[in-house]
């Protein structure tokens, strides 16, 4: 039977390290509209939904949203994992796949595999290629239950946890089945993520030498970087999920 699967795009324009991000012109479209067509084109998706904020500047997200005939969820700024409850719950979705706005560069062939592995390895709450990282950060891809979901919304307490959704669940692998999406050799050292001037200028590099309007995938940018290797330079200094790490800093000043 057919289990009904939701993307759902989180995205605002108050990113700390690079803010408007959201909206910045990588060729003739805003980051943003690029990441929405990508995750159009992949087939195993019935839907996708904008969760964004409250705030007014994210106005214009869903305004965007509204242009490209997405629906939008505005709700807390802070707390994500419950504006992503509550935009899960207005869609009455089974399965949700969670799609960060800073990846130019998301493959719609990852995300169908990723989903793909999550249906046919049932009973499973959570799978996805981030747990045991191969894939060049960027292309991460989870995939999950709305059970799933709902429990970690009941019960998730920490900032780290509130605020990037998903840690509770793989967090906690006695309450929840959890399985890995990995390639065959390591390409986690790559960046293509947007979270800093260097990502942007690295993204829009790439775009410029491979985007004619259509969508290209993982493989083309491969072959792009083994012509031209020093692009990967543009913005190898960062660490991967920073984010992440930033808020289990929060956490630890909190409990002192």
């Amino acid at each position: 039977m057919h289990k009904r699967t939701v993307a759902i795009v989180q995205a605002r324009m108050g990113s700390l390290r690079l803010p408007g991000k959201t909206l910045a012109p990588i060729g003739e479209k805003p980051l943003l509209e690029h990441v929405f067509d990508r995750i159009a084109a992949c087939r195993l998706i019935d839907e996708m939904i904008l969760a964004t904020s409250t705030d007014a500047p994210d106005c214009e997200l869903t305004q965007l949203a509204a242009r490209k005939g997405i629906a939008a969820f505005a709700g807390s700024a802070d707390d994500v994992l419950d504006r992503f409850y509550w935009a899960a719950h207005s869609s009455h979705t089974e399965i949700i796949v969670r799609v960060t706005a800073d990846d130019p560069f998301k493959d719609p062939e990852v995300v169908d595999h990723v989903i793909h592995t999550f249906l046919s390895r049932q009973p499973l709450d959570y799978c996805s290629n981030t747990l045991e990282p191969s894939y060049p950060e960027g292309l991460d891809v989870e995939v999950f239950s709305f059970a799933a979901l709902e429990r970690a919304w009941h019960e998730a307490v920490l900032t780290s946890d509130r605020e990037h959704v998903t840690p509770y669940i793989w967090r906690h692998p006695a309450h929840f089945r959890l399985a890995s999406v990995k390639l065959g050799h390591d390409l986690s050292h790559l960046r293509w993520t947007i979270d800093y001037e260097e990502d942007l200028q690295f993204t829009r590099e790439v775009y410029a030498r491979l985007y004619r309007g259509q969508i290209f995938g993982m493989e083309e940018v491969l072959a792009l970087l083994e012509r031209e290797p020093a692009l990967s330079g543009i913005n190898s200094a960062f660490e991967r999920n920073a984010g992440y790490r930033l808020s289990l800093e929060s956490d630890l000043k909190a409990c002192h």
